[in-house]
């Protein structure tokens, strides 16, 4: 008998590849699961994220991801500046903007 080699090791492996083909299967399904369910919305949230970043225009009423509701007064490249209440102007960046409010937002607040 043999210390290093196990008897059973040494007869040779059982015919039959099932697992094996089993176990890839199931690899594939839970890398298109994860696709569907994960990176494709965040995708689709990131492209309109952007959209909406690069439509920004003078006038819009805004609101950053800080929570900071304000009027855009001007837009540069990468900077706009916020007007959050009157004489009182802050520069943020354009991807630091949540969302854009209908217009009266700020009157009824």
């Amino acid at each position: 008998m043999n210390f290093f080699i196990s008897d059973a090791m040494a007869q040779g492996a059982a015919p039959g590849g099932g697992a094996e083909a089993f176990n890839w299967i199931f690899l594939i399904g839970m890398v298109v699961v994860f696709y569907f369910f994960l990176i494709r919305p965040q995708m689709k949230r990131q492209k309109q994220h952007q959209e909406m970043v690069g439509g920004l225009s003078k006038g819009d009423e805004v609101v950053t991801q800080g929570g900071i509701l304000g009027k855009i007064v001007d837009v540069g490249e990468n900077f706009i500046t916020v007007e959050i209440a009157e004489k009182t102007q802050i520069k943020v960046q354009k991807q630091m903007v949540g969302q854009v409010m209908p217009k009266g937002t700020l009157k009824s607040s």
